[in-house]
């Protein structure tokens, strides 16, 4: 049999790039694999490649380790394919998502998921993401997709639109979530039991509990004692009005409704800490310090890791041993949660064994809960709807539907905002017409 093969395509996300291949290979079943990394920038793959090597050294793990700026040959005859890639990168992709909704008044914290910002970057990450499926039907079909990309609800609704590849949406806000929560009420994580249900970003949990004790009354407590962590305010105000605790964070989840980022009431930012251009201050932050962190990771000191929370490696795991493992996955809505539209990009939790991926049905979420979840499909629907039909006229409609937006700028200069963001972008976006 020949040896299990993962690709990864944006192994250039060099810290992102050492979690994923780091948990792979902590685990025994796994570690005489083939890791084939792929990046367009070639400096950043080569550090990427000699993370990867030092990993499995640390590891004593008989992996093989190749990079290529090729992406055809790094998909070829894989058994899963891992994404990180980030179109337009910071500069100028983020900074034009961020920099020209100023122009109008519209502020934004992360701009990754929904909003304007949101919006752009599935427009420029779609079309790409489409590529590779499309190469993956060719060299690798039977091969998983593992989508980490952003906006996660908008890529995987578009890739399962255009293409028969199986394919998981992951990310680490469910699980990151529930550690911080514990945290809060004082109890171990690993004790936490819990359900949750919803959108990616904003799924709720709809129990959640230790040894069959509800710990909603704790987590309620927080909130009533005023010892909600300042970073955390945005999301323990929805639990207040709710009644259930959204799984993104405050600064995400800030920007995904039109109640909190408002310029008549800085005092409301103010109150709630609400970190205006956090990912900006992050990326910044990040470029000031990577050439030390090169430097250490190409130096001549090993690089130890320890097995992180994010879900790829369990499902390799869980698809190649059948010891069965339970990840929360963003997938199509078929029969899983009854009160949202019927294929829309849902999250939930999902057995993995030899089977695959198999998605578990959560049945109606509470009405309040899937109005709000709404707002956001609806964006997310006329952005997938433009990127597939390449139709300006749904770009123009999904910014009009988008709760923050709406709730800032009239009509006609969403309008005039789209123009700009799209002439902007220029080469990173398709023609629409």
């Amino acid at each position: 049999m020949s040896r299990l093969k993962i690709t990864i395509v944006g192994a250039g996300s060099t810290v992102f790039a050492k979690n994923i291949i780091g948990d792979v290979l902590s685990f025994p079943e796994l570690a005489d694999c083939v890791i084939s990394l792929h990046d367009i920038d070639e400096k950043r793959l080569a550090t990427s490649k000699i993370v990867a090597q030092k990993l499995a050294h640390s590891f004593h793990a008989p992996a093989t380790i190749g990079a290529t700026v090729d992406r055809r040959e790094a998909l070829r005859g894989a058994n899963y394919v891992i994404a990180m890639i980030q179109v337009a990168g910071y500069k100028p992709g983020t900074v034009i998502d961020f920099e020209i909704p100023k122009k109008y008044g519209l502020r934004q914290t992360i701009a990754d998921t929904l909003g304007i910002g949101g919006i752009m970057r599935g427009l420029r990450t779609i079309p790409v993401l489409v590529e590779i499926v499309k190469e993956m039907e060719e060299l690798c079909p039977d091969a998983l997709f593992l989508n980490y990309v952003n906006p996660m609800a908008m890529n995987c609704w578009a890739i399962g639109r255009v293409s028969s590849i199986g394919s998981v949406g992951l990310c680490h806000s469910v699980q990151g979530t529930a550690g911080e929560l514990a945290r809060d009420i004082g109890v171990p994580s690993e004790e936490i039991n819990f359900t949750c249900a919803g959108i990616n970003h904003m799924a709720f949990y709809h129990t959640f509990e230790r040894d069959g004790e509800d710990l909603y009354p704790a987590i309620n407590r927080v909130l009533e004692e005023d010892r909600q962590p300042p970073g955390n305010k945005v999301r323990y105000e929805v639990l207040k009005r709710t009644g259930y605790f959204v799984t993104e964070s405050s600064e995400h989840f800030a920007e995904y409704v039109p109640w909190f980022i408002k310029r008549d009431r800085p005092d409301l930012i103010d109150e709630l800490n609400i970190p205006l251009d956090e990912y900006i201050a992050r990326c910044e932050t990040q470029i000031a310090t990577w050439a030390g962190m090169r430097d250490e990771y190409e130096g001549e000191n090993p690089i130890e890791h320890k097995r992180s929370h994010e879900y790829a490696s369990r499902i390799i795991l869980g698809m190649e041993t059948g010891q069965p493992q339970v990840i929360y996955g963003n997938v199509p809505n078929r029969g899983l949660i009854d009160n949202l539209p019927v294929g829309c990009c849902v999250e939930v939790a999902c057995l993995v064994d030899r089977n695959g991926i198999q998605p578990t049905a959560f049945g109606a979420l509470p009405p309040h809960l899937a109005a709000m979840m709404q707002t956001n499909i609806n964006v997310q629907a006329l952005t997938v709807e433009a990127a597939i039909t390449g139709k300006r006229e749904h770009i123009y409609h999904a910014a009009m539907l988008d709760p923050h937006t709406a709730a800032e700028l009239s009509l006609d200069q969403i309008w005039r905002l789209v123009d700009d963001m799209i002439d902007a972008h220029g080469e990173y976006l398709p023609t629409y017409t």
